[in-house]
């Protein structure tokens, strides 16, 4: 195991209140730490029709991203308790766009009870890039916009 991220659970402890989960109340946060350094959190976001909620890795990512990073080292997920609270599948693939196998994923309670996995063992068999077909990606021209 790897030396407990203190840092990031501390924010992460102090970010659940942010939480807006009115439905569930089951609040949650995730700490990233990018490959810069760097420190991005979000928290889940319920909306009364549960599939447009927002989880807080998805939050957080989206922050990463709006700051100008795409690179993440490490992530903490602190839910509510008493067990652990694991990304659920879609976060994990949208924690995967941005990080490698070897990412550390730290899993946490309130009180500190903890689990550590790689992104790798949280996601095995990964959809990604290289699944794609090549493909050459371009602009349409202006000529070629249709008016709304």
């Amino acid at each position: 195991m790897q030396p407990f991220p203190q840092d990031l659970f501390e924010y992460a402890c102090v970010l659940t209140s942010n939480a807006y989960a009115p439905y569930s109340g089951f609040h949650v946060a995730c700490v990233i730490r990018t490959k810069k350094g760097t420190i991005h959190r979000g928290v889940n976001v319920e909306n009364v029709s549960y599939s447009l909620t927002s989880c807080a890795e998805k939050s957080a990512v989206a922050g990463m991203v709006s700051a100008g990073e795409q690179e993440i080292a490490e992530v903490l997920v602190l839910g509510p308790g008493p067990s652990v609270c694991p990304p659920c599948g879609a976060c994990r693939q949208i924690l995967k766009e941005f990080a490698d196998d070897r990412c550390l994923v730290t899993l946490t309670t309130p009180d500190g009870t903890y689990s550590q996995y790689r992104l790798g063992t949280l996601l095995p068999g990964a959809f990604s890039e290289n699944l794609l077909p090549n493909r050459e990606f371009s602009v349409p021209k202006e000529s070629e916009l249709v008016d709304a």
